[in-house]
């Protein structure tokens, strides 16, 4: 929004925006126009910021935009614009103390449109001014960013002069340099002129771009010319360590590629360690060690057997020089807090991907609580958020709860918490973010609910004709070649788990990721020719009705489901997966319903062979391609399930199965239709999955990591759908129903339920 329609509209509009919750960016712009020079710059965001402020804005939640406008024009009053927005921003700060900045980087390079090279070039020169000038964020195509240390000196000093303006000629100049570097966006190409530096600047230069071809023998190199072994994980290997930091917190460096640096390093330091073992027995000591900036200690809750992300995070402090204790997966909250104390450590990062995790993260907030640590607690993982971990967790422990929504947040979070200033003023922020998020969450709890009789009224009603018959009944193994499967792999998650942000296939044309794709595509060469990893799985069909809220198999096995409660106030209606499965039988034909569990074998074993070869890199690269081909076996597997049931010549396109369009659904226990993890028991049980070699943890996530389970529904008016909140009437009845305890329902339904249970 902007002042540009006068005062009342700006705070018209400003107060509907907090209404939805929302932040709010403000536009340098009034009455008379954009603002274009510093002083119009702080006079308008300064009068932005005391309406906003005086009308009961937080600092925190107002975002100012001072306009990046394009400069080298040829039209002389815009060759000031960059200059002025850089100037701009440490007096915004300090006249609009709290809020942040933010710009349209694309914007200043328009006049170079069709130039990839110079803009690429201009956008992290800016960038690179502005950062230091208190720009907090960015709009940018970040995966063409070049790397400000790789801008050609030349053209780097031709963008300065454009960029602050200081020289008349400048743009011509630019102009000139542009024409002998025209062409599309950065490419890697295999240059080698690095090894001819001195062996610091190649070590560094190995560690910023991930080489590890040449790392022994550098590593040898200056291992040689130094006093102890030691010296050079202290002098040029930390060096450059401290260069990948500052790039990738700078935002010009990517996640993929710091990975790439942490393996780098690791490799070096794995060849340095005998010597420093030797020095050790012969002198007694490794001599003097500079200390890390802080100890962490990570795990993955007791029940959860996940570590993608939390492997991530790991590498990411490593390589900003903390300490990390990675205590794995499944670990017990006694001795995460045990090790924390032996330890020493700082800091405690706790990690999880399915919901009962969550729980078991409340119970180690509780337990540090009760030991009376005084560490800070780190939230993250998949089913984790800033709301659950306002309303849940942080008021379980007394001390600093901060969530962190992924890797390229957490070293600032965690410098933060450790700085004895910053961390007081984190803390207090933080906590009232989670105010503000306790209150946001009573406010929707007080919506109401139906009771379940007018929800169940209110179902989903459907027709039952022609009902198919599945080709066989039982069980049937089923083990696909990797090849099969590699075709159906939606890569876009795949991305997503590497923090590469776009979508297929534009975000190829991203630098980084089309570097991390070829290394993918590369591996899972790898992996179809070695056959390394095994795809393995179950699946079958059975003659079922539906009875109430159940679906109940001709065995006998039931499947209690859930029903949608919210009160609609519009003609939607109150869908539970029970709605579709025929009530009984019609015409002599019965209804069915299937089940499948698939997993892929062999991805753990791999992994942990790469990181014992100190390679981060492929260990998370086969973690992720694992989890990608565990859900290709899933949609391989659902169509083979439709072709066996009511689609016999059913041929849909890779594209046309990632997107899903296609009759049938495939929900699975734990996701928003069926959120109860414990009934993958009754499951796993119909299916004889464990025969399989697929098990299930004390919380019930699957073994091994990389597996997908859950049931089909064929009906063409099935959908996926989210149960939402229950209400007190459905957990008892679901319990009666699954013939447990109502405390027992309760546990597994806690991110569902509508009510505070009692005792808790």
């Amino acid at each position: 929004i902007s002042l540009k329609e006068g005062e009342g509209s700006f705070l018209e509009q400003a107060r509907r925006i907090r209404r939805y919750g929302a932040g709010v960016v403000v536009m340098a712009f009034d009455e008379q126009g954009q603002a274009d020079t510093v002083e119009r710059k702080v006079e308008i965001c300064g009068r932005a910021y005391d309406l906003l402020v005086g009308d009961g804005w937080q600092p925190e939640d107002i975002v100012f935009d001072p306009n990046v406008l394009a400069v080298a024009t040829g039209i002389e009053e815009h060759s000031g614009f960059a200059k002025a927005f850089i100037e701009a921003l440490p007096l915004l700060k300090e006249r609009c103390p709290g809020s942040r900045t933010s710009g349209g980087i694309s914007n200043l390079s328009f006049s170079f449109r069709g130039n990839d090279a110079v803009r690429e070039a201009m956008h992290s020169a800016f960038l690179y001014d502005a950062i230091e000038a208190g720009l907090d964020m960015g709009i940018v195509n970040a995966g063409q960013l070049v790397v400000y240390e790789d801008i050609p000196p030349e053209l780097l000093e031709r963008v300065d002069d454009v960029l602050l303006d200081r020289r008349p000629d400048a743009t011509d100049r630019l102009v000139s340099y542009a024409e002998t570097v025209k062409g599309g966006a950065t490419r890697r190409e295999l240059d080698l002129s690095w090894r001819e530096a001195p062996v610091g600047k190649r070590l560094e230069h190995a560690l910023v771009h991930g080489v590890v071809d040449f790392i022994e023998a550098d590593t040898e190199e200056a291992r040689a010319s130094a006093e102890r072994p030691l010296d050079v994980i202290e002098g040029p290997l930390m060096d450059g360590m401290k260069v990948v930091g500052d790039l990738f917190g700078s935002g010009r460096m990517f996640l993929p590629q710091v990975v790439k640096s942490a393996r780098a390093m690791k490799r070096a330091v794995a060849y340095l360690e005998p010597y420093m073992e030797a020095e050790k027995a012969r002198t007694g000591t490794n001599g003097p060690r500079n200390r890390a900036q802080g100890k962490i200690v990570l795990a993955t809750v007791k029940g959860d057997v996940h570590d993608i992300g939390k492997n991530i995070v790991g590498v990411v402090l490593g390589c900003n020089n903390y300490e990390v204790i990675d205590l794995g997966v499944m670990v017990p909250g006694d001795r995460i807090l045990d090790t924390a104390v032996a330890e020493g450590a700082d800091a405690v990062g706790l990690s999880g991907l399915i919901t009962p995790s969550l729980d078991e993260m409340v119970h180690v907030a509780k337990e540090m609580d009760r030991r009376g640590l005084e560490l800070p607690l780190l939230i993250g993982g998949a089913t984790t958020s800033r709301q659950h971990t306002a309303v849940r967790i942080a008021p379980a422990y007394g001390r600093p709860t901060v969530h962190v929504l992924d890797a390229s947040r957490v070293v600032g979070v965690v410098s933060d918490l450790l700085d004895p200033v910053r961390s007081k003023q984190l803390d207090e922020a933080n906590r009232q973010e989670q105010d503000r998020l306790r209150e946001a969450y009573a406010e929707k709890e007080r919506r109401p609910l139906l009771p379940l009789a007018a929800a169940r009224a209110n179902g989903e009603q459907l027709e039952f004709a022609d009902l198919a018959t599945p080709a066989f009944a039982g069980v049937r193994v089923v083990e696909p070649e990797l090849a099969e499967l590699r075709e159906l792999i939606d890569w876009q998650f795949f991305f997503h788990a590497w923090e590469l942000k776009g979508k297929l296939p534009a975000i190829l044309d991203q630098p980084a990721a089309r570097e991390l794709y070829d290394d993918a595509t590369a591996q899972l060469d790898e992996l179809v020719r070695d056959g390394s990893l095994q795809a393995r799985g179950v699946f079958g069909f059975w003659a079922a009705s539906r009875d109430g809220d159940d679906v109940v198999l001709e065995t006998g096995l039931r499947f209690p489901m859930l029903r949608q409660q919210a009160a609609w106030g519009d003609s939607r209606p109150n869908r539970s997966l029970a709605d579709y499965v025929a009530p009984g039988s019609s015409n002599d034909q019965r209804d069915h319903l299937g089940a499948f569990a698939v997993a892929i074998h062999g991805a753990d074993e791999l992994a942990a062979r790469y990181e014992a070869d100190h390679d981060d890199y492929r260990s998370i690269m086969v973690k992720a391609l694992g989890d990608r081909l565990a859900e290709a076996f899933a949609e391989f597997l659902h169509l083979e399930a439709r072709r066996a049931w009511y689609e016999p010549g059913a041929a849909p396109t890779s594209e046309e199965l990632v997107a899903e369009r296609y009759r049938g659904i495939r929900p699975a226990f734990g996701y928003p239709a069926c959120p109860d993890h414990s009934e993958k028991r009754r499951l796993f049980d119909l299916l004889g999955a464990e025969e399989a070699g697929l098990g299930l943890t004390e919380s019930y996530a699957m073994t091994p990591a990389s597996a997908v389970s859950g049931l089909y529904f064929g009906h063409p008016g099935s959908r996926y759908f989210a149960v939402g909140r229950v209400g007190r009437d459905q957990v008892e009845d679901y319990a009666g129903r699954k013939g447990v305890e109502v405390e027992e329902a309760e546990r597994w339904l806690r991110p569902n339920l509508a009510y505070e249970p009692e005792g808790r």
